[in-house]
């Protein structure tokens, strides 16, 4: 469901589209089912991805950093 999310972002796939996937994923029972579902998708480039782990490393530096704050101030 992630990888049709991330299509879905990107412009790949109507939000009707989206929630058909969603419908077969949730119906599916082995993996080939999945894998069927974002067969037709391109497959998530390099950059794609690094782009999104960068994204999640400052997430969690954000909410070290809000969370250090917190507890400085409640000292």
């Amino acid at each position: 469901m992630a990888a049709l999310e991330r299509h879905t972002g990107a412009g790949r796939l109507t939000l009707d589209e989206f929630a058909h996937r969603v419908g077969v994923v949730s119906d599916a029972r082995t993996l080939d089912e999945l894998a069927a579902v974002v067969s037709d998708l391109p497959a998530e480039t390099a950059e794609e991805k690094q782009r999104r782990e960068l994204l999640i490393v400052f997430a969690v530096a954000l909410i070290t950093l809000v969370l250090l704050g917190v507890a400085l101030a409640l000292r």
